[in-house]
């Protein structure tokens, strides 16, 4: 994470240790997760995890967008993206050309052709590119030039109206648009962002740092920090309110890490530490005022979680998972109940009820019920 008022180098010094963090964190977790015990059984009635074999047991997949219970699409490590039209039964690598340096840690598809890819990055390695034709081609629509800037995650409002967040630039979250469904891009003025705190930065742990619901409203969850926060925007990124939440920060490691409205007023947030082995009280939060004021759940998941979803057409109903485990609950982010102790790092639900979830060596699942 970068330090707000230092040099440019020690800006690169910083997020240098972040990445060495993250990578010394997914061999702990690597190891930890060798260990741990098969998954339990299923309760009665209760969903579980269906696993896809993506034949990509290289990649972490960090980047994931349902369209139905029969199409989703993934992107991660090298440049990697993977697409199913059959359920998850089949996948074709539908990868940009010259993007192994790439890392993809975020992806929102239209359908099963149309789809938008975030690489994430200092300066140029900071991309987004769009398909229409299922990823048969690709065209870069933005590189980012600013050597300061590292987009973190992006969401959509609807086909055209899309969002992308940068960690701060000169004290101030940067904020990408485009109303041409990805085509092109354009950094919105900062006047409306409240100043970033010291050490504050996004997680591009698994595509939900940012997220919309409706028309206009957005949230950018943040950590690293004093204080883990949620930011809010009702016009579509123009201005902004700050929030804390009880997620413990203080630590470039710790903070929010994802968060889910299932309307403009209910929301989920989770989080903790990322490290392996490290304890994460208060790892989820709910919010029923639009992200104004957080609460802490009252039976938090047991551990760092990184992807959070509401379930379709279920109001009380949503998953959490993590790289030890998927939770649920069933009473709106009060309480959470392990469901299955596999390894994931985002879960993403179609309106359809299509739910998906992805993560390290290749894994992808399909939930059932």
């Amino acid at each position: 994470m970068r330090r707000l008022g230092k040099t440019l180098r020690t800006v690169r010094t910083v997020r240098t240790a972040r990445r060495r963090a993250w990578a010394a964190a997914a061999a702990l977790c690597a190891a930890a997760l060798a260990t741990l015990p098969a998954a339990p059984a299923h309760a009665h009635g209760d969903p579980h995890w269906a696993p896809k074999d993506t034949g990509s047991p290289s990649v972490r997949f960090r980047g994931l967008s349902a369209v139905d219970r029969h199409t989703a699409w993934l992107s991660g490590t090298r440049g990697t993206v993977l697409r199913t039209t059959d359920g998850g039964a089949s996948w074709r690598d539908v990868s940009p050309p010259g993007a192994a340096d790439l890392q993809f840690r975020d992806i929102e598809a239209f359908d099963a052709r149309r789809a938008v890819v975030l690489a994430i990055g200092e300066g140029e390695a900071s991309r987004v590119y769009r398909t229409d034709d299922g990823g048969a081609t690709w065209r870069e629509s933005f590189r980012n030039t600013d050597a300061q800037a590292f987009y973190d995650c992006m969401t959509f409002f609807d086909r055209r109206h899309g969002l992308a967040v940068s960690d701060p630039v000169d004290g101030r979250f940067r904020i990408l648009s485009t109303a041409d469904g990805g085509r092109s891009w354009t950094v919105l003025p900062d006047t409306g962002m409240p100043a970033a705190l010291d050490g504050e930065a996004g997680f591009a742990a698994g595509g939900q740092c940012l997220v919309s619901a409706g028309p206009r409203d957005v949230w950018l969850a943040t950590g690293g920090a004093a204080r883990a926060r949620v930011l809010h925007s009702a016009d579509r990124g123009l201005t902004w309110t700050a929030a804390d939440t009880p997620v413990p920060a203080g630590d470039p490691a710790r903070g929010v890490f994802a968060l889910a409205f299932r309307d403009r007023t209910h929301g989920l947030a989770v989080g903790g530490d990322y490290r392996a082995g490290q304890p994460s009280p208060d790892s989820a939060a709910t919010t029923g005022d639009a992200g104004r004021s957080w609460r802490s759940a009252a039976g938090p998941p047991p551990a760092y979680r990184s992807g959070v979803a509401w379930l379709p057409h279920r109001r009380a109903a949503a998953l959490a998972v993590g790289p030890t485990g998927t939770d649920l609950t069933t009473d709106a982010g009060r309480t959470w109940r392990t469901l299955d102790t596999g390894s994931y790092d985002t879960v993403d639900c179609a309106p359809d009820g299509g739910c998906w979830a992805s993560g390290e060596q290749g894994r992808a699942a399909r939930l059932e019920h």
